[in-house]
């Protein structure tokens, strides 16, 4: 799911920087507010879960690639700021690290995975949970991964109408939506159900940390 660099243009990723640095900042400074000493191991472990999620890549047909997240988790247990938060981080480290992603397609990647799908999973989870614990904590997983699909095909299927030399030649990525929202929505509709049925998992194996620490 991860963008690299090359693949998003300047008219893009410029504005999103800009966009991203006042949601980090905002994000810091309600983590202040609420992380403490009995929480921090819990949020590490996850967080280090979710870095081990995304580096495990599956490949597919056409050269793209699929992976968990652990995005709906974060966002569950700790609230959308800080899954925000670290979810940009992991992506940060990945970049960085790896050549996982991209600099420049940084604060795409993060806004689109740490924010928007962490805001999915937490309101989908809210809104179910009420019903059905598990089926909150599934779909939660499920629409975590694929709002953050749809969003980074749209942005990469607008690449060729942002950004074109004089002969109508695309500058970055070549694909329009028409190619890329079914290359990356069809084989995350099915990733969705493994997020899903991971979330379930792991957040009720965690239940007992969760209220010994409300406790």
């Amino acid at each position: 799911m991860h963008i690299p660099d090359g693949f998003i243009a300047p008219q893009m990723y410029l504005p999103l920087y800009g966009g991203a640095a006042g949601v980090w900042a905002y994000g810091v400074r309600r983590l202040r507010r609420t992380l403490d000493d009995r929480t921090l191991p819990l949020l590490a472990a996850l967080t280090a879960f979710a870095f081990v999620l995304m580096m495990i890549m599956v490949p597919l047909p056409g050269g793209t690639t699929v992976h968990a997240s652990g995005i709906a988790i974060l966002a569950i247990v700790f609230g959308v700021w800080t899954s925000f938060l670290c979810i940009s981080m992991v992506l940060l480290l990945q970049a960085l690290l790896f050549g996982d992603g991209g600099i420049t397609a940084l604060p795409l990647n993060a806004l689109a995975m740490g924010l928007a799908g962490s805001a999915t999973a937490l309101w989908c989870y809210r809104l179910i949970r009420g019903w059905h614990e598990n089926v909150a904590l599934f779909v939660a997983g499920w629409a975590s991964v694929n709002v953050a699909a749809l969003l980074l095909a749209i942005a990469l299927g607008l690449q060729p109408l942002i950004a074109s030399d004089a002969a109508g030649q695309p500058l970055f990525f070549p694909f329009g939506l028409s190619i890329t929202l079914p290359a990356v929505m069809i084989p995350h509709i099915l990733v969705g159900v493994a997020e899903g049925s991971l979330t379930v998992a792991v957040v009720r194996f965690i239940q007992p940390f969760r209220n010994r620490l409300a406790g």
